[in-house]
């Protein structure tokens, strides 16, 4: 049963609600965020802390006080947030949610979709299935109105598990877990050629590429970005005819530069198949794959407001898959990690 209207004053401002024995010693922002017409429970944590809430008269200290039985809380909302912003909703771009509350969401973006509008895309973005999703009044504004939600990217043809943000202040906790390092990212690649070790780390700066600015490169300017990516080789492949193997990786990013793992493993020459910007032309040996073998298939992170552990796995999307089956035969065996992890891939 949800907490009891008893009254209204200047109704889009002023909100009455009494404690029934359904709501008796409930957390004040769990209280409030299940009331009608009330906004999310960190929305409703922030109207505690800006002292917009009373319990029987007297203003509200904590967002997790508990309310009692018959007590009558007054909550002042500021004037509706507009709707409406830069961008056009969007809801026949589906959304694969894998975790979502008040806070945060959790989503396998497919390949082929844009994070935000860019050149050529407007309407037809990750940000606008957000807002279709969650409205302009819900999603975290730290990057801008035209990416609204956004905390992390993913090339528009790279697919896999990313992270959207309902308010500011959960985006910028989410950035600042990234910034730490403790929001464990893993990417599964294929590139090309047998790659000999079994694990390793690569750490260079990363700098737009002089010679074309649509790429990135690794640079030792003083102006590049650090990047680190260590990886576990999965399985590798025989050479054929027309290609020189095969090596199934995971990578682990602790920083998030821009084609980061696609730039490392061109480093190391083992491009990723099929990537259009770093990799080969050949199409018998991308084995007719139009985008990069890349896919975001782990997050792990501590929740920034509840404290739990999410932790979500995402395995590989058909395209992936099939170029794994056309492989299979020419297989050299997988490494413990790979016994472990192709698997959860769906492999």
């Amino acid at each position: 049963m949800p907490p009891t209207q008893v009254g209204m004053t200047m109704p889009e401002l002023v909100r009455d609600l009494l404690v029934d024995p359904s709501g008796d010693g409930m957390r004040l922002d769990a209280f409030l965020a299940r009331a009608e017409g009330m906004p999310s429970r960190s929305a409703c944590a922030r109207l505690v802390e800006e002292g917009a809430v009373t319990i029987n008269g007297t203003s509200a200290t904590s967002k997790s006080e508990r309310v009692m039985l018959g007590d009558r809380l007054q909550v002042t909302l500021p004037e509706p947030e507009p709707e409406t912003g830069v961008l056009r909703p969007n809801p026949d771009i589906p959304l694969d949610i894998r975790y979502e509350d008040d806070y945060l969401i959790v989503l396998s973006k497919q390949a082929g979709l844009v994070c935000h509008p860019s050149p050529g895309h407007v309407d037809d973005t990750l940000a606008n299935a957000l807002v279709a999703h969650c409205g302009y009044a819900h999603l975290g504004m730290l990057q801008g109105e035209d990416r609204p939600g956004i905390v992390h990217r993913l090339d528009m043809e790279t697919s896999g598990l990313m992270l959207a943000a309902k308010d500011d202040e959960t985006q910028r906790a989410l950035q600042d877990l990234i910034r730490l390092r403790t929001l464990d990212r893993r990417y599964i690649t294929l590139v090309h050629g047998y790659v000999a070790a079994d694990e390793g780390t690569i750490t260079t700066g990363i700098a737009r590429s002089r010679r074309d600015r649509l790429r990135m490169a690794v640079s030792d300017d003083p102006l590049a970005r650090e990047a680190i990516t260590t990886f576990r080789v999965l399985e590798r492949f025989e050479a054929g005819r027309f290609d020189e193997g095969y090596t199934l990786v995971e990578c682990h990013l602790y920083t998030g530069r821009t084609h980061q793992i696609r730039v490392h493993m061109r480093h190391v020459n083992h491009a990723c198949v099929g990537d259009p910007l770093y990799g080969r032309g050949d199409d018998r040996a991308n084995h007719g794959l139009r985008r990069q073998f890349l896919h975001s298939w782990s997050v792990m992170f501590d929740h920034p407001v509840t404290g739990e552990c999410v932790s979500c796995r995402d395995t590989l999307p058909d395209d992936l898959l099939g170029i794994l089956g056309e492989l299979g035969p020419a297989s050299m065996g997988r490494t413990a990690a790979g016994d472990e992890i192709c698997p959860q891939l769906g492999v």
